[in-house]
């Protein structure tokens, strides 16, 4: 039996810095799920061009599109066997390969499984990007446009509208369109199913008919979800942050030296990544190097509510929040971070690592007149992966300027009290 696969072609190596450079990134990802007859993908999802930079729009998807539609009809790839036949370098290459992926399965299997190991897992991926991000630092990694070949002239792509950006009334119509719908439906009905699918939840019985009954009712997804929750409680990945190798000992030797002179001890800093934004690495990257640098590294992972950030940066006493966000939402999700953070009395400074049109950062510049935004900082998320200790040093200042205020009490202090 033929084992079938497709692919996403993942977008680790797309840049922000000369992002045109990312289609030759892509076509020659894809030709390495292509090109083996035998071993060809069924299926395969690019990522656009541009994803560096933002949302690719309906027309950046297109082009990814076309790229396998070129491959497929304008080349005669799919009228051969496999290319690879008989290459002694490929079948060494496949076996040495095939041999690591063994060895790593069987250390797996042996300490339990993967639902066992879950975090130690984790753990490896992130200490393999901190390793990657160490080694494109150092030079020792070449990524043109990046750290070789960094000169370019002005890109006919570049400007402020390359990127989808959604307009805010989307969400507005949605939400009214939910409210609506939860308005001309048989409620009572739906009670009935959502009583069903709760007494199936909590006794352990199969819960696939009464989720069935509950949609074809008029249920939504929420509610469907808020019945298990009540049960189950809601799971909470690990993040891999504890688990990563420390390094960059010589490229933060500054930062915490600096970090060390702060009074009152070295600063919290608490890493959050809100909304539906499941793009990790970054963050990841950033909590590890504060770590590295001395910092109190505050991080819980993915998809968490604006809400949540703000209560965790009030129960943690962070001094610092960073905000790492890469679905283009960052003007909804900003204001109402630091809204929630105002509401429950924290006062600390928020840097905002974005993936956004330059354009829309004169939104956070109108804000800043507002109290509850004053020295909030918003810079690229790119910048903090590519050049994390300069990065850190301008954390720790910020935090410093708070720790030092004359108006505040450093946190021993504060706790002391």
């Amino acid at each position: 039996m033929r084992f079938r696969y497709g692919v996403q072609v993942n977008s680790l190596g797309l840049t922000e810095s000369q992002p045109e450079n990312n289609v030759q990134r892509i076509v020659l990802e894809m030709l390495a799920v292509t090109l083996s007859k035998d071993a060809r993908a069924r299926s395969v999802q690019l990522p656009a061009w541009n994803e560096a930079l933002g949302l690719p729009r309906p027309w950046d998807q297109q082009w990814s599109l076309r790229m396998q539609q070129v491959l497929a009809y304008e080349t005669d790839l799919l009228e051969y066997g496999d290319l690879f036949t008989g290459s002694h370098v490929v079948e060494s290459k496949t076996k040495e390969l095939a041999d690591a992926a063994w060895t790593e399965l069987q250390e797996i299997l042996s300490l339990g499984g993967a639902f066992e190991n879950v975090e130690l897992l984790k753990g490896r991926l992130v200490s393999s990007m901190v390793e990657r991000t160490r080694r494109i630092e150092s030079g020792e990694l070449s990524v043109v446009g990046v750290n070789v070949f960094t000169e370019s002239t002005e890109s006919p792509l570049g400007g402020d509208d390359n990127i989808l950006t959604v307009d805010r009334s989307i969400e507005e119509t949605l939400i009214n369109d939910v409210r609506q719908w939860r308005k001309d439906r048989d409620n009572g009905r739906v009670e009935a199913a959502k009583t069903a699918l709760a007494n199936d939840v909590r006794s352990g019985r199969n819960v696939m008919p009464a989720s069935i009954a509950l949609a074809q009712a008029g249920g939504t997804t929420g509610e469907w979800a808020d019945i298990l929750r009540e049960t189950f409680g809601e799971y909470r990945a690990p993040t891999g942050v504890g688990a990563a190798a420390g390094r960059r000992a010589k490229e933060l030797h500054e930062v915490a030296e600096f970090v060390q002179r702060i009074p009152g001890g070295p600063p919290k800093v608490l890493i959050a990544k809100p909304g539906l934004d499941g793009h990790s690495s970054g963050a990841e990257q950033i909590a590890v190097a504060a770590r590295d640098s001395g910092m109190e590294v505050v991080y819980s992972g993915i998809r968490l509510t604006p809400e949540q950030i703000a209560a965790s940066a009030r129960d943690e006493d962070a001094d610092l929040v960073g905000l790492s966000i890469l679905s283009g939402s960052h003007r909804e999700l900003v204001p109402s971070v630091i809204d929630h953070m105002t509401e429950f009395g924290v006062d600390s400074p928020v840097i905002v690592g974005e993936s956004s049109p330059r354009s829309t950062n004169g939104s956070f510049s109108t804000m800043a007149s507002l109290p509850s935004i004053r020295r909030r900082t918003s810079t690229s998320h790119a910048s903090w992966v590519t050049s994390l200790a300069s990065s850190m040093l301008v954390a720790a200042r910020i935090a410093e300027s708070r720790l030092t205020a004359p108006s505040s009490l450093t946190r021993q202090n504060q706790r002391s009290l």
